[in-house]
């Protein structure tokens, strides 16, 4: 989709911009793969909150996307491409040959006719989903199967791609979005080409509310906050924050501690993390 500036009649709408959905064929969604989704303002069962800044936002349904892709050897047809409130992807409608209907991630150059179709038969070719093995080394990727059928996990954002750099063995090497080296098992799927929507990351939200119609309310430094509030609050004027780093609302270290943990099963498959340090 293309980016649309609007006229400056305040001054939050001059520097905002928006879509112009000039790739949306379909605008209204199958009502077939759609459920409700509940909200929980960032709350677990208990009530508490578990993720903070989030709450409100605009109605919205949920769209059954096919991340699996395991109905093999049926040639379906592009019928539509539509917008999803849920992530930053388009999404397209899809019809197999028998009839049954899907939702699929949109990648770029698809639309309304297309064939596309799943399986090791399929040809190597956009929007079509192979097993690793049956990729040419060089392909960009996305929607990746990080183990056999639990469906794509990885790369599923606008505009990012994967590339399939090498294959040995029983695992296949790709190069992530985020620069990590990671393997994979070749019996995993993924899907050519690159996920659309690319200019996502331009749009200029312009104004506050744009956020809250989200469902993301306000983030507060914790500097203008008191000390009975935040590690970092108190003080007269524009005080430091007093310690040696930055800490978190309840005093642990934040920007930059790692938490990912060291013996985790799958590290032995990072060939070399996104800073550009190998792993031993």
């Amino acid at each position: 989709m293309g980016i649309k500036t609007y006229k400056p009649y305040t001054p939050s709408r001059r520097q905002m911009t928006g879509y112009d959905f000039a790739t949306i064929t379909k605008k209204t969604p199958e009502k077939s793969l759609l459920v409700s989704l509940k909200k929980n303002a960032g709350r677990n069962n208990q009530g508490k909150i578990t993720v903070r800044h989030q709450g409100g936002g605009s109605r919205r349904k949920y769209r059954l996307v096919d991340f699996k892709r395991y109905k093999d050897g049926i040639p379906a047809t592009v019928i539509g491409v539509e917008y999803d409130p849920n992530r930053s992807a388009n999404i397209a409608l899809i019809c197999y040959a028998d009839g049954e209907k899907s939702y699929i991630l949109c990648p770029d150059g698809l639309t309304d006719g297309i064939k596309v179709m799943n399986g090791p038969d399929a040809e190597v070719r956009v929007g079509n989903c192979l097993p690793l093995e049956k990729i040419p080394v060089g392909t960009l990727v996305h929607n990746i199967e990080l183990y056999p059928k639990h469906g794509g996990q990885l790369v599923r954002s606008a505009g990012n791609s994967a590339q399939l750099m090498a294959k040995e063995g029983k695992y296949a090497t790709l190069r992530l979005p985020s620069g990590e080296m990671r393997m994979v098992p070749l019996v995993c799927r993924a899907t050519i080409g690159v996920v659309g929507n690319g200019e996502h990351n331009l749009i200029n939200y312009g104004k506050a509310g744009r956020k809250r119609h989200m469902g993301i309310r306000p983030t507060v430094r914790g500097s203008v906050m008191n000390p009975n509030d935040h590690p970092h609050g108190g003080g007269e004027g524009k005080a430091g924050i007093g310690r040696p780093g930055p800490s978190t609302p309840w005093g642990k270290p934040a920007l930059g501690l790692k938490t990912r943990k060291k013996k985790k099963a799958s590290n032995k498959l990072i060939v070399r993390r996104r800073d550009g340090r190998a792993i031993n």
